[in-house]
């Protein structure tokens, strides 16, 4: 396949970018920097920022889909959206986050009292992000929440998937970056989440 995956640099976006590469996708692999980019089989390096969305449309035509593995605080949605929207790729896909997912009966993660403060302004754009993408319309989007600890690891290629339930075992919960890519590039492979969001975990 053909896939724009925007943020490629980043710490999920570049262990993404590996998995797509290994797995013999064709990629652009866009960045503000695009030297941060790793040079990998079947990659083209692009540069390409959130704010201008009709130049970040420009970059995006012509996929099968498109990945946004960007920080929800530091982007706007509807500027992401309407170059999502203006390029005519129906699939799309979103790097999600834990804080959106349920601990108990409409109880979020975000929302208890032990979630850092450091980390609810991310969470939060999450929540929103998700509830703008339930109201979209004009895109098959899927949105792959992490566990609450998402971190470097291996890749096991062994984990568990859930819906909107935070997932734990007993050590926690937690995801890899790596393992998390496995999950999102199987799902492209094989849609089985589409206008829905899931989460993985150990």
């Amino acid at each position: 396949m053909k896939i724009a995956l925007i943020g490629a640099s980043g710490q999920a976006g570049s262990r993404i970018l590996s998995e797509l590469s290994a797995r013999g996708h064709t990629v652009t692999a866009i960045a503000r920097d695009p030297s941060k980019v790793a040079s990998l089989p079947h990659i083209t390096a692009a540069s390409g920022d959130i704010e201008a969305p009709e130049a970040l449309a420009g970059i995006l035509e012509g996929h099968d889909a498109v990945i946004s593995s960007v920080h929800f605080s530091a982007s706007d949605p509807d500027k992401l959206l309407r170059a999502v929207k203006a390029s005519g790729v129906r699939r799309y896909y979103v790097v999600g986050g834990a804080g959106s997912l349920e601990v108990a009966p409409g109880v979020l993660l975000v929302n208890t009292p032990e979630f850092p403060d450091i980390y609810k302004s991310e969470a939060q754009g999450g929540v929103d992000y998700l509830t703008k993408l339930r109201a979209e319309n004009d895109l098959d989007w899927t949105f792959l929440s992490p566990s609450a600890a998402f971190v470097p690891g291996e890749r096991t290629g062994s984990f568990r998937l859930g819906k909107d339930e935070l997932l734990t075992n007993e050590n926690g919960s937690s995801i890899s970056f790596e393992d998390f890519a496995v999950a999102l590039v199987d799902e492209i492979e094989a849609p089985a989440h589409v206008r829905q969001r899931f989460t993985v975990g150990y």
